[in-house]
């Protein structure tokens, strides 16, 4: 893969995960009304278009607790081209009341039962160049596909069990089980290799739209993968496992701004030898399919690369974790090697250490300036914009911040900012906007949020908290009068 450059000096973007759309069946998608979004970005001289993994969710819909690093959520396909292909009975999309908040149960409940009818249409009457182009895809993407569908396929006959409470012999992958469940659920595998031939057609179909106007998409990789995802049952050899196949450790973060006992995520530790003994084959096809599906990567908890804090299993919580030495620059510079120089955006929040800025300034990476975190009373704070760099990208706040304006609103002492931005406690969102356009940053982000100035409720994650996060969503009405050519004219304003 050559050098893929696309961040450049003063671009604007815009966080909004697709689940956030107006759509059919109760959640956005990747179709009609994503290209009318892009559409709106690219009038608005917005150049980027961020966003959350796109990955299939699981336990509590997070779209960082993914069944798969590799696979998209059928949940984000369209289902009207499906209706245009004759997949699907052309009927007329349904009436439904627009809401501001994702409802996946419903979703599910809605738009799985007609993935599956589309799938049996499709079996039956595609053409034979449909078919062909279904098997190429099945061919060219069998390196993850293979694994994850006979994974889906197997979690649903066992009652949605995760993989470590299956029988030993499917647990531990024995070659003769696997042949004999792969043609037992011959049908439910190539259904779930269909869901993703859908959201990779669709999705290329999107970038490709995007890209023709000028907006670029920056997606999300978390360091960490799910422990009931098809990557840790596929490989189970590279993470941090007992012969149960349970973590001896799980990933999190020490007490910091966001909870005073830290954040138990429980995903699994890697096993980072054993990574390197293989020259980091599975990061290197992580980062491969990540860069097709988007232009540039946001790492999610860049820092683990530095050092990680690895806590007991058997812990509650956060607070008895300890450090532990992380892979480093020569797991980059392997990376590298087989793709190229790659835009990342390095996620260098929470507990930075003069070693996690070396790392991340010996590999060029921009780091991440969050505005809600500048005002404390220290000039100094590097958050603050007069202390702003180039090489960085400046955030009113993240898919784990309040909203701006729910923010400002929870402050003790507003004048700190307002004394800051010199600017009266109105519309406070665009105030933030404007600082962080004109910062010397080389890209300013907001979340769709702030555009519209919402409140607390409208908030897409309260860290430390596994309820109602992931389910804000725009309405139709809201993208549509969003006051876009108001940030067309800071836009220009700023040379953004």
């Amino acid at each position: 893969m050559a050098e893929k450059r696309v961040l450049k000096d003063r671009m604007s973007g815009i966080l909004l995960h697709p689940t956030s759309l107006p759509g059919e069946c109760g959640i956005g998608d990747i179709g009609e009304n994503a290209m009318r979004w892009v559409e709106k970005l690219s009038t608005s001289g917005v150049s980027l278009w961020q966003m959350l993994p796109l990955g299939p969710t699981g336990f509590g819909d997070s779209p960082y607790q993914s069944f798969s690093a590799f696979a998209g959520n059928p949940l984000l396909v369209d289902l009207q081209p499906l209706r245009d292909a004759g997949w699907l009975v052309q009927e007329k999309r349904a009436s439904e009341p627009e809401t501001a908040r994702v409802d996946y149960e419903k979703s599910r409940s809605c738009k799985l039962p007609k993935l599956q009818e589309a799938f049996v249409n499709f079996t039956a009457n595609a053409k034979a160049e449909e078919k062909e182009d279904f098997h190429l895809f099945c061919d060219r993407e069998k390196g993850w596909l293979e694994d994850f569908a006979l994974f889906m396929a197997l979690r649903k006959a066992q009652g949605d069990r995760p993989w470590y409470r299956w029988e030993e012999k499917l647990r531990k992958r024995e070659p003769s089980a696997l042949r004999e469940a792969a043609r037992a659920h011959e049908e439910e595998v190539a259904y779930q290799k269909f869901l993703q031939y859908l959201f990779d057609r669709q999705w290329k179909s999107l970038k490709h739209f995007a890209n023709e106007r000028g907006v670029y998409i920056v997606g999300d990789i978390p360091i960490y993968v799910s422990e009931d995802s098809a990557d840790v049952w596929a490989h189970p050899g590279l993470f941090d496992l007992d012969e149960k196949g349970l973590p001896r450790h799980v990933a999190g973060v020490p007490p910091d701004y966001f909870s005073p006992t830290g954040q138990r995520w429980g995903n699994p530790l890697y096993d980072w030898e054993a990574m390197r003994r293989q020259g980091y084959a599975w990061w290197i096809d992580r980062f491969k399919k990540s860069f097709e599906l988007y232009d540039v990567v946001r790492i999610d908890h860049f820092r683990g690369f530095e050092a990680y804090w690895a806590i007991p299993s058997e812990e509650e919580t956060a607070v008895k974790g300890r450090w532990v030495e992380g892979p480093g620059a020569p797991f980059f510079e392997a990376v590298e090697r087989a793709l190229g120089k790659l835009p990342i955006i390095a996620e260098d929040l929470g507990i930075i250490t003069p070693e996690v800025e070396r790392l991340r300034e010996s590999l060029g990476f921009p780091g991440m300036k969050i505005l809600q975190f500048a005002f404390d009373g220290n000039a100094a704070n590097p958050y603050l914009p007069h202390n702003h760099t180039r090489n960085a990208v400046v955030y009113t706040g993240t898919h784990d911040n309040d909203t701006t304006v729910g923010w400002f609103e929870s402050l003790p002492d507003p004048r700190k900012v307002t004394g800051y931005l010199a600017s009266s406690e109105k519309e406070i969102q665009w105030a933030m906007i404007r600082e962080a356009l004109k910062s010397v940053a080389a890209t300013a982000v907001f979340p769709m949020q702030d555009l519209l100035g919402l409140g607390s409720w409208a908030r897409m994650n309260l860290p430390g908290s596994t309820e109602g996060n992931w389910r804000w969503r725009m309405t139709q009405a809201q993208m549509e009068e969003a006051a876009w050519q108001k940030l067309a004219s800071l836009n220009r304003l700023y040379w953004r």
